[in-house]
């Protein structure tokens, strides 16, 4: 019985490890299952399949009409028995029953002009969801940078901490062979104070990114057992800015949706033309009429289109292709300006990466870490010291705020120009 125990307890213990262990997920992971659990992408793609069944309403042929009647009904009618008992009740004796039907023959293609109009508002339904997608992704893009940055700033910090202990280890020991002064030992334990800090507030910084992550995923995993894996860092090698523009006028899904509402208000204006063509109704009836046994007949209806010609629907779709020509020009106007101003911002920050990544970043460990071997052989004041741990310590928080600035502007670019260009 307790070996069994041992047992449950050793499966259960590794069970726990392996529940623990945080699942990592790539940029294309977190993509999939973004697109598969976001709530308001799902509720977007809902209105899809809402147009599409009003394209089987649009394509409905008119319902044919019939009628039945009775007429000539006598309630106080009567007739000899043909038993010869008198007379009898005989209301129905000279009814005269009937029935016809009738159909709206439409004319003018109305019914293909209703489906091709309701095809159109499918495609920009699909074009709009394609669009809401297309911001939303750029949110989640910026999450998973900022999950990026923060741990690349939380190991920057616990960096900084690891090699700030061992200096004071070194200080320690200096301190107790009576090198330097007490008062200087406990300036730099105090100035130790300044590393805990920036452990504790990356910490806190990676746990608000990462919840922010699992809302747009809709995801209640525990922030402990979530995280991201993707290259931190920044590519030099951008396509040029009339290349960019082409690829936005391809592919941006606003600007199609914008040019699909054009083809759609001239459906709508020829739709509403062949509204106001005359639909006549056929019909036929037959009857019994004594002493005629049945008889057939044929009729037709046409409406006299002398004052209702369908004018004011003429006009405000002819006015409607008009405003959205306007709104379409200014989805391209929009299109360029976007695709100018993401260029613009990444641009701006690769001139800063570069001089930090070639420069600033060696010359800083370089200046830390000989001010730091000074020190601690006594040739380099403690300002001198401190003062290099700043610089190190900013130079390198810098450039991993640029780094994350250039992700963000990468995602702004990747979304201005509708694809994903810089991945």
């Amino acid at each position: 019985m307790q070996q069994l125990q041992r047992w449950l307890l050793l499966i259960a213990t590794f069970a726990s490890n392996a529940f623990a262990q945080p699942h990592t997920f790539t940029w294309q992971e977190v993509r999939d299952r973004f697109q598969t659990n976001n709530p308001t992408l799902r509720a977007a793609a809902i209105s899809i399949d809402e147009s599409r069944s009003q394209e089987i309403t649009a394509y409905l042929r008119p319902n044919p009409d019939l009628t039945g009647s009775v007429d000539q009904i006598n309630p106080f009618s009567t007739q000899p028995s043909p038993n010869g008992g008198g007379n009898g009740y005989a209301p129905f004796a000279f009814a005269f029953p009937s029935a016809s039907i009738s159909y709206l023959h439409e004319r003018q293609h109305k019914r293909e002009l209703r489906k091709q109009s309701a095809e159109q508002g499918t495609a920009i339904a699909v074009s709009q969801y394609a669009d809401q997608e297309r911001t939303l992704l750029f949110n989640l893009r910026g999450a998973f940078v900022q999950t990026l940055q923060q741990k690349a700033v939380l190991d920057l910090a616990r960096e900084n901490l690891a090699y700030y202990n061992r200096l004071l280890t070194v200080s320690n020991d200096r301190l107790k062979a009576g090198d330097i002064a007490k008062v200087d030992y406990q300036r730099l334990e105090l100035q130790r104070v300044q590393y805990e800090t920036d452990v504790q507030t990356a910490l806190v910084n990676l746990r608000t990114a990462k919840i922010q992550l699992l809302t747009l995923l809709n995801d209640r995993t525990p922030v402990e057992q979530f995280d991201v894996t993707g290259p931190f860092d920044f590519s030099e090698k951008i396509s040029g800015l009339e290349e960019l523009r082409r690829l936005a006028m391809d592919n941006r899904p606003d600007l199609k949706a914008a040019m699909q509402a054009v083809e759609k208000a001239q459906t709508d204006h020829k739709l509403a033309v062949a509204n106001g063509s005359v639909d006549p109704t056929f019909g036929a009836d037959f009857a019994r009429n004594p002493p005629i046994p049945v008889y057939l007949g044929l009729n037709v209806s046409i409406p006299l289109k002398i004052f209702d010609r369908n004018q004011g629907e003429k006009l405000r779709t002819q006015q409607d292709i008009t405003r959205n020509e306007r709104l379409r020009d200014a989805a391209t106007a929009q299109v360029f300006s976007d695709v100018d101003s993401a260029y613009a911002t990444i641009q701006s920050n690769l001139a800063l990466l570069e001089p930090y990544k070639d420069v600033y970043l060696k010359e800083a460990v370089e200046v830390r870490d000989t001010v730091s071997f000074a020190y601690t052989r006594g040739g380099a004041s403690l300002l001198d010291f401190l003062q290099a741990q700043q610089d190190y310590r900013s130079t390198e928080l810098n450039y991993l705020n640029l780094v994350g600035s250039y992700l963000t502007a990468a995602a702004q670019l990747n979304m201005a120009v509708g694809q994903e260009i810089i991945p």
